[in-house]
């Protein structure tokens, strides 16, 4: 998902088996060649060498989101290192909203044609989309005279095809993998935001200092066709007509229902996703503070850029592949880790040793790992097949609509205020969301007691 702990973003299975609660839309055989294979030999085979069909959609959201966040990172280090020496922080703070905004407004386009075309088609348009776009900027970027406008506009075009490429992802996993596969799959998914970032900020920054904006735009157009190559070449299961539930339109295929009727019937869950909306507002800073945090007070470069990005990224890898060990409902592990996040985010603000730093955004991204896997494993499980498309694009757009307002909020105010004060801000924000996340703990079901209707009331 995003920057929230909500995934965005657990090999090990969830509290309650994963063939409990059966997810709808998704068989259990393996006839297809996108099943697991057959034996216990097999199954204790890592999910991405037995499914061959999921482990190459798997690496080319690698390679996608590794490649918007190497360009997001590397960009926003230009603009404060490079290019606006005047006012960084409103400059970073718009270019990040441009990377943001496009889940937000394209929602119902999103959740539309996801709905309509096949999930291959989407997902390999979208990745080739990119590939074009990054290409013509590095292009652009080489022959010189490159305009801060021409890299704002690279910015939304690489949101937009990105907008398309992950909810479109999540809804795949059923065509991928077994209904015993999913929470799995799903955590695979999940730490692929993970991989991306760390492999993201370990490139962007540096690769700004030693080739430009050229060099930046060229390495993600590979990435970006590369992934185009492997989601071409992946096998997707065709759901049978009586997989999928809720209301058929004329031709049989499942009625798209509104977006806003999805979540009005899933309370527990707009209610979760409110809490992560509003902690968004103060977690979705911190790729605003880190560069201007950098300069101003650490005195660092592309490679103090690279080492704070790259501790949040493993800090969350490490989260996304230990979540499901975190005790208690999702409500309740959500709220201690925002709690911890809080702490971790402040830190900084009192402490501006560089181990101290690069300790507090690991623990963060922890945090934000851990707690991401719990939600969106039960989401998979309590959202019917039929409302899947629409639910993950509404749930990127309300997560990611704080995005845009937290870089333009703390992008400003970085121009004005120190980078200590804007981590003290961040923590002591997050505490009312945390607060309000642990109240939701007794009216939330549990995995186990989880519903896949949309009958949640």
């Amino acid at each position: 998902m995003t920057a929230a702990p909500v995934t965005s973003p657990d090999p090990a299975p969830a509290p309650a088996p994963a063939a409990s609660v059966p997810a709808p839309g998704t068989s259990t055989g393996a006839s297809t060649g996108t099943g697991s294979g057959t034996g216990a030999g097999a199954r204790r085979r890592p999910l991405v060498l037995r499914n061959r069909a999921f482990g190459a959609v798997w690496l080319g959201q690698i390679l996608t989101q590794a490649a918007v966040r190497m360009f997001q990172v590397g960009v926003a280090w230009w603009i404060v290192a490079h290019a606006v020496p005047g006012a960084p922080g409103l400059a970073s703070g718009l270019f990040l909203a441009a990377c943001t905004l496009p889940a937000v407004a394209l929602a119902p386009v999103v959740a539309g044609a996801i709905a309509r075309f096949p999930h291959r088609s989407v997902l390999r348009s979208a990745a080739g989309l990119a590939g074009a776009a990054s290409g013509a900027l590095a292009l652009w970027a080489h022959a010189g005279g490159l305009p801060l406008v021409g890299v704002y506009g690279a910015a939304l075009a690489l949101a937009t095809c990105q907008a398309f490429f992950d909810p479109c992802l999540t809804t795949s996993v059923p065509e991928l993998v077994d209904d015993a596969d999913i929470e799995t799959a799903t955590g695979f998914e999940l730490s692929t935001q993970s991989l991306a970032g760390l492999a993201g900020a370990l490139l962007g920054a540096l690769t700004v200092d030693r080739a430009g904006v050229a060099g930046l735009a060229a390495g993600c157009a590979a990435a970006y066709l590369g992934a185009a190559v492997l989601v071409a070449v992946a096998r997707f299961r065709t759901a049978a007509p009586g997989d999928t539930d809720g209301a058929d339109g004329a031709d049989g295929s499942p009625r798209s229902r509104p977006l806003l009727r999805i979540l009005a019937e899933l309370p527990s869950v707009r209610r979760i996703l409110i809490c992560f909306t509003a902690a968004n507002l103060f977690t979705a800073a911190v790729f605003v503070v880190i560069p201007l945090y950098t300069r101003s007070v650490l005195f660092g470069g592309g490679g103090t850029v690279a080492l704070l990005e790259a501790s949040l990224g493993t800090g969350a890898l490490v989260g996304a592949f230990t979540g499901t060990r975190v005790p208690g409902r999702p409500t309740v592990a959500g709220a201690w880790c925002l709690g911890l996040m809080a702490l971790a985010l402040a830190l900084p603000g009192l402490f501006a040793q560089r181990p101290v730093v690069a300790g507090c955004l690991a623990v963060a991204g922890w945090c934000a790992g851990a707690v991401s896997v719990r939600f969106v494993a039960l989401f998979q499980r309590m959202v019917p097949t039929a409302d899947k498309p629409g639910f993950f694009a509404v749930m990127q757009a309300v997560l990611g609509a704080s995005l845009p307002v937290a870089s333009l909020v703390f992008g400003t105010a970085g121009d004005f205020l120190s980078p200590q004060t804007l981590c003290l801000v961040q923590g002591i924000g997050l505490l009312p969301a945390a607060g309000a996340l642990a109240l939701l703990g007794s009216r939330t079901p549990g995995p186990a007691a989880a519903k896949p209707a949309g009958g949640e009331r």
